[in-house]
């Protein structure tokens, strides 16, 4: 409104003004440069007395990185998938030397502020970088003398840094400057530190001398130099330079040989690096495909191209779990946690980096550069000809340790097959030994016993039972299609024996599951948990109605910050029927939620859930990160009755191996912050709070509790008792034994019963109970929160993890008056909803299937109306529903949110006004109209009659609507 003038002016009108108010085209064309427009410049060679074997060596390059990682980028221009999760220690806890991009875990947004749909929402993502100084954003003269150059995407070929680097002889307002990153090897670990500091002054003084772009490269690396890691030398010159006030005076680019996979470049881009060269990832993928180790179809001249566009994609995908749309945005962002690292050592080099477990600083990373180096150019005869195997993803000799090593994995089969518990004491001791202990955070800690703490040993037969222990244990989500349905309703048929709860995973359930026995009681192979995920496959009415809990899906340990992935060939004719989806066609489900945007939305989902089946918990899994203790917070105060708080290790039936390994962070962390967070909130004892995520003995169960979980989620463990062997194959539908395949001929080889499961899940419940005694307690609510039970194992000699400090994980709220574990029902305002009226107008037809005419008013505190009366014809005649029209309902005003929420078949809704969000949302076969009043003044083609998200996750029914949405 121009209030001067006295009018109203136009949204085109302002947008116009504005657009033409300076010359911005001239203006651009005077700073801008783009790469591609610079003519070709010769790449320079690398040094000819370092082979490119010994270069790999140097640089940590495995088989696993050559083969797994690098040869399906090269062939499909795709990421590669993998699948079971990840059972190795983290990168301060191995006894191998890691790389230091490895002991950063992305972040990924959870509920608020949710993560972008990188496919859906391509439109909104870009890649492009700008290289130099950055201009004066107020200049509105358009003064200014710095250009930037522009690269379309930030992976650099040889060809691209040429131009980069002699951009001066053409261009005079840049100037490039290259700065050696590699040191003398004669120095050892003890010489990074002055070869850090120097590379700062020389990076300060490049820029005070006029440079513009400087480039820090290592490919002089030698026998006579070892380099620097590329993060740690952007970061501690990045830094260095924001210190001093010259950051945005230059820009910085990456010339190096260690990154190789999504996760490398992300970490360079996320602490400064506006564009890479991944020069001996090129070199490496040129020489694979000269020998013949890439498929003939793929063209010399494409390998390259098609690795950098698998990188750009993975780069976005990674972006895009934070909500982060551009590149530049995402450069210098730093959206990592540190883990394991010493706090001094990230506020120097990493400056903002959170970090809860500290122990690893310049020493010990120094130490593990010069090791590889020494592999490069030492004497190791095993390194001669080849690579190291690597070990990271699947279990080799001489890899790296998994705690599923094969001998774990057949101990714990002849346990539950033989009915044996001293094998089972024998599978406990594997996982727990000193060597196991050391590859998980937990492995670390030690619980004190009473002779400790004061307390006196109870007798065994005083401790709670181990079928009542069983009760709070339940599977993971492992959905209908990820695998077989053997294998679901062998775990269900356990869980509902043994009164535990067994979950759907995000691919539904087929509906004959729902069928009570001829007796009446429940069908065995029910599923107590329904998850709705952001797929909503094979979310209905029927689906929630049948439930004890409704999990709402906000991340997936295993890939935090993206959806669930069935890869096409597993989607045959049954799985698509119960997914609602087309057989042969894989399945994403976007990473956000699309009607959870807010706190706000996550308590409306919720909402609608509790009013389509209210005797049903409401559950919200989040995946541990440094801050989910405040999503948690959030949750709880969105009238969540239940809270699962899943680890990085969790499995997965397909994901992208970069998120596999790189993102979300273990279950101790999460589960600690998320614990102290609502006892000091006062919201502890709203919530169940469950742990899940390579939880395998008792031993886990207990350090669990003694963090804050009330319940505890397996998956990975019951599955290998059912059968599975860790092949790691399930996203390629080749299970060699049945588990994790919809091969019919393989299912077949599913050898799996219930009892297996139920005796596994009883051992680890003795396993409690013993460990109970031996503390002097009888029951876990004794002892849920307690941190003070918890200590460091002393004497721990390995040369990382024997640094690392678990305090603040141990720390205890100071809240006296506070419960400490879940103690009161949520109070969910659902008594007097407008759909109580309607069902018991409605009497007629839900008994009887007599037709039914209602008129109502209703205004826009009236929110899911329609989800109730839905649940209650859900329940009576399942998803068939009623005729059509039986009930049907004629609404007048304004309706408030989720308007015709899972609307049943047979449920016809007629609304004379307008809805709010969220209408139709999971709408399963009703209809529902929404027009104008017939003498309304407004022209509905102009008008909003409906929100935002409208129809989301529907799977049948009919939605009419006269006017706008949006």
């Amino acid at each position: 409104i121009d209030l001067e003038k006295g009018r109203i002016v136009s949204d085109e009108e302002i947008k116009s003004e504005i657009a033409t108010r300076h010359p911005y085209k001239s203006w651009l064309a005077n700073t801008q440069l783009i790469l591609e427009d610079l003519k070709p410049v010769e790449p320079r060679a690398l040094r000819r007395d370092v082979s490119l074997l010994d270069r790999q060596q140097a640089f940590g390059f495995t088989q696993e990185d050559t083969k797994l990682l690098m040869s399906p980028m090269a062939t499909t221009g795709q990421e590669a998938v993998g699948s079971m999760g990840t059972d190795t220690p983290i990168s301060a806890m191995s006894d191998r030397s890691k790389l230091l991009y490895t002991y950063f875990k992305q972040n990924f947004a959870q509920v608020t502020n949710p993560p972008i749909d990188p496919i859906r929402e391509e439109l909104v993502m870009s890649l492009v970088s700008f290289i130099g100084p950055r201009p004066n954003i107020f200049d509105l003269v358009g003064n200014s003398r710095r250009k930037r150059l522009e690269v379309r995407q930030p992976i650099l070929t040889n060809g691209d840094l040429e131009k980069i680097r002699s951009i001066g002889h053409t261009e005079d307002r840049f100037d490039t400057k290259t700065i050696d990153i590699t040191y003398a090897s004669n120095e050892g670990a003890a010489g990074m530190q002055g070869a850090i500091d120097r590379l700062c002054e020389r990076a300060e003084a490049a820029v005070a001398g006029g440079y513009n772009i400087i480039i820090l490269s290592d490919r002089q690396l030698g026998p006579d130099r070892i380099a620097i890691p590329a993060l740690l030398a952007t970061a501690a010159v990045h830094h260095h330079l924001i210190r001093k006030g010259l950051r945005t005076s230059v820009g910085l680019v990456v010339e190096s040989g260690e990154p190789r996979e999504v996760h490398h470049f992300c970490c360079l881009a996320g602490y400064g690096a506006e564009a890479i060269n991944p020069y001996l990832a090129f070199d490496t993928l040129l020489d694979m495909h000269k020998r013949g180790e890439l498929p003939a179809e793929v063209d010399a001249n494409e390998v390259v191209s098609r690795y950098i566009k698998s990188i750009g994609k993975g780069v976005l995908k990674v972006m895009s779990k934070m909500g982060i749309s551009t590149y530049q945005s995402y450069c210098g962002a730093q959206i990592f946690d540190a883990i394991g690292l010493k706090t001094d050592f990230v506020q120097k080099y990493f400056t903002g980096t959170a970090t809860l477990i500290e122990g690893v600083g310049l020493e010990e990373i120094a130490a593990e550069t010069v090791s590889r180096h020494a592999d490069g150019f030492g004497n190791d005869p095993v390194l001669r000809n080849s690579l190291e195997v690597g070990g990271e993803y699947m279990f080799r000799m001489r890899g790296e340790a998994h705690i599923w090593s094969p001998d774990a994995v057949a101990t714990l089969q002849h346990a539950v097959r033989q009915g044996s518990w001293q094998t089972f004491k024998d599978y406990s001791a594997q996982i727990d030994s000193e060597t196991a202990r050391a590859q998980s955070i937990r492995g670390l800690f030690k619980i004190r016993l009473a002779e400790e703490t004061g307390r006196k040993k109870v007798a065994l037969d005083e401790v709670m039972s181990a079928a009542d222990i069983v009760k709070r244990f339940s599977t993971g989500a492992m959905s209908f299609g990820s695998i077989s349905r053997e294998a679901h309703t062998t775990l269900a048929r356990a869980m509902n024996t043994i009164g535990g709860k067994s979950n759907t995973g995000e691919g539904g359930e087929e509906a004959d599951r729902y069928l009570p026995l001829p007796d009446g009681g429940k069908n065995p192979e029910r599923s107590a948990i329904k998850q709705v995920a952001s797929g909503r496959f094979g979310v209905t009415a029927e689906y929630l109605v049948n439930s004890d809990v409704m999990q709402i899906k906000v991340a997936q340990g295993a890939k935090p910050g993206e959806g669930g992935q069935l890869p096409g060939h597993k989607v045959d004719a049954t799985i698509a029927k119960v997914r609602h989806s087309t057989p042969g066609v894989g399945l994403i489900s976007p990473p956000p939620h699309h009607d959870i945007y807010s706190i706000e939305d996550l308590a409306q989902l919720i909402y609608d859930l509790k009013n389509v089946n209210p005797a049903a918990d409401v559950s919200v899994k989040l995946v541990s990160e440094v801050g989910v203790g405040t999503v948690a917070a959030g949750v709880a105060k969105a009238r969540a009755d239940h809270i699962t708080i899943s680890g990085y290790d969790g499995g997965t039936g397909a994901s992208p191996l970069t998120s596999l390994k790189h993102a979300g962070s273990p279950w101790e962390m999460g589960l600690a912050e998320t614990h102290q967070t609502l006892v000091l909130n006062g919201l502890r004892s709203r919530v169940a709070l469950q742990v899940d995520g390579g939880l395998r003995t008792g031993r886990d169960v207990v350090i669990g509790a003694l963090l804050g979980a009330d319940e505890f989620g397996f998956s990975t463990a019951p599955l290998i008792a059912a059968g599975c062997i860790m092949m790691r194959k399930c996203h390629l539908n080749t299970c060699p034994v049945g588990v994790a395949t919809q091969d019919p001929v393989l299912r077949k080889r599913f050898k799996g019963t219930p009892e297996h499961v139920i005796n596994f899940f009883f051992y680890v419940a003795e396993e409690v109970r013993a460990l109970l005694a031996e503390m002097g307690y009888t029951h876990l609510d004794q002892i849920i929160g307690d941190t003070d039970l918890l200590e460091k194992r002393g004497l721990i000699q390995h040369w990382k993890a024997r640094g690392l400090d678990f305090s603040k994980m141990f720390f205890k709220p100071d809240a006296p008056h506070e419960a400490v574990h879940w103690t009161e029902r949520q109070k969910h305002p659902i008594d007097d909803v407008l759909d109580r009226k309607l069902i018991e107008l409605a009497k007629p037809a839900l008994d009887a299937r007599q037709p039914v005419s209602i008129e109502l008013p209703i205004r826009n505190v009236d929110r899911s109306t329609g989800a109730m009366l839905s649940g209650e014809v859900a329940k009576r005649f399942k998803h068939k529903g009623l005729r059509e029209d039986t009930i049907s309902v004629k609404l007048t005003g304004t309706a408030g949110q989720s308007f015709g929420a899972f609307l049943a078949r047979g449920v016809s809704f007629e609304l004379v006004g307008a809805a709010n969000d969220y209408v139709g949302k999971g709408l399963s076969g009703g209809r529902i109209v929404i027009r104008p009043p017939e003498n309304t003044k407004i022209v509905a083609a102009e008008s909003i009659i409906v929100g935002n998200t409208v129809l989301y996750g529907a799977t049948e029914g009919e939605a009419y609507f006269c006017g706008v949405a949006g």
